[in-house]
């Protein structure tokens, strides 16, 4: 970094001020690192690298001089602490919530088999072009896709499919040993339902009781109602190909780039830009006080304090994100100018 950058953020760093502004409902609050419960303790460095993963993809004039710091920088502390401020942003009456997801595998095959029964679709030039489209049921029962050639690959299990169209990415293993992976391809359009919360609608559970185990095993357990359940979520995810990402690679997140385990976050990006660094304060059974990189998105991840965390692939990775679900807070770390504009002139 320059010495004619750095006294010129310092300058920029002398406008400190705090307080909030209240803009359809969504208040902005500018802290100090000194705020962030355990900053000192974590390792920036590795939040840096994940952060230069995906910044080169940010076209705002301001990330995109970050990002050119940050591909010199060799204290990834003092990047962060001098070029950003964290800002915490809230709307009202909304609890923060943490939610883990992970990149499952499927065993599947090439073609129909009458094991391998269910498909995953790309999705069709109508869905691109008219949204929303089709719902899930109309989708699965009306023979729409049919003798198309849009199939992917045909899977076992209808479950799994459901979850691998929630999570939004996977890795299907043919019975030769063949693995090919698939990413997110696509919508119907419309918006998300949760199947917990019907669970918990119907009475049968309370919220505390409902994770993915906990449904997959419901459905299997009453396979008409389960069905039925499943037909809830209107939405339906196509996917595409992606089995030219390195096997040793996470999956690719909404800026098509290789995600982070336990770096990455997917978040609602009317709140937070993606690619920012946010810094996560999660509660709960094991807290995680870490800085993260906003590098997906979710049909579920909505609003500002909420957040997806990805915890990886496989089954070790599933049963840990399957616990997750907590509370705590976000902070997202904008440049210092942007930061700045987003108070009042009375605060500044």
């Amino acid at each position: 970094m320059t010495r004619t950058l750095l006294a010129a953020f310092a300058i920029i760093c002398g406008i400190w001020g705090t307080g909030t502004l209240a803009e359809d409902e969504t208040s902005y609050s500018i802290l100090g690192f000194e705020d962030l419960e355990d900053w000192a303790a974590d390792d920036h460095a590795a939040a840096l690298s994940v952060f230069r993963e995906t910044c080169g993809d940010m076209r705002d004039p301001d990330w995109v001089a970050l990002c050119r710091l940050a591909a010199d920088t060799r204290d990834a502390r003092q990047f962060f602490e001098l070029f950003f401020r964290p800002v915490l942003i809230r709307e009202p009456e909304t609890a923060a919530l943490f939610t883990g997801y992970f990149e499952p595998e499927l065993d599947g095959s090439p073609v129909e088999t009458e094991t391998f029964r269910y498909p995953l679709y790309r999705m069709p030039t109508e869905a691109q072009e008219n949204q929303p489209w089709l719902t899930r049921r109309e989708i699965l029962e009306s023979g729409v896709m049919k003798d198309r050639g849009l199939e992917i690959a045909w899977v076992d299990d209808p479950v799994e499919k459901f979850f691998l169209q929630v999570q939004g990415s996977g890795r299907i293993r043919f019975p030769d040993g063949r693995v090919i992976r698939v990413g997110y391809g696509g919508a119907n359009g419309h918006l998300y339902r949760s199947i917990g919360q019907e669970l918990v609608r119907r009475g049968v559970y309370e919220p505390h009781q409902v994770s993915a185990l906990v449904i997959a095993n419901w459905v299997r357990r009453n396979p008409e109602d389960g069905m039925d359940l499943l037909m809830h979520n209107d939405s339906y995810v196509f996917f595409r190909e992606v089995s030219e990402v390195p096997a040793d690679r996470g999956p690719l997140g909404a800026m098509n780039r290789s995600i982070t385990p336990e770096r990455t976050i997917a978040v609602d990006p009317a709140f937070v830009p993606l690619g920012a660094p946010v810094w996560i304060e999660k509660e709960g059974e094991v807290p995680m006080h870490r800085l993260m990189v906003a590098q997906d998105t979710g049909s579920a991840i909505k609003g500002a304090q909420r957040a997806d965390i990805f915890f990886g692939t496989g089954d070790t990775a599933g049963r840990e994100a399957g616990r997750i679900k907590d509370g705590g807070r976000m902070v997202v770390l904008m440049p210092i100018q942007r930061a700045y504009a987003l108070l009042p002139v009375q605060s500044q």
